[in-house]
């Protein structure tokens, strides 16, 4: 059986491996979600940390 194959079973059958398998996925599923919404609601947020920065800018001294 090759490595790869081993790996594979091992992660298959194990329990531990296989909680560790869901959680990797599960990660993976909130990062493209995180990434997803960062791109869709970019230029709000690059306008609302533009705001805060001339507002900061702007302050009567």
């Amino acid at each position: 059986m090759t490595p790869a194959k081993h790996l594979m079973k091992r992660l298959w059958t194990e329990d531990e491996a296989a909680n560790a398998v869901e959680y990797g996925l599960i990660t993976a599923v909130v990062a493209i979600a995180l990434i997803g919404a960062l791109f869709t609601f970019r230029q709000r947020i690059v306008g609302m940390f533009s705001d805060a920065a001339d507002s900061i800018a702007n302050r009567p001294r």
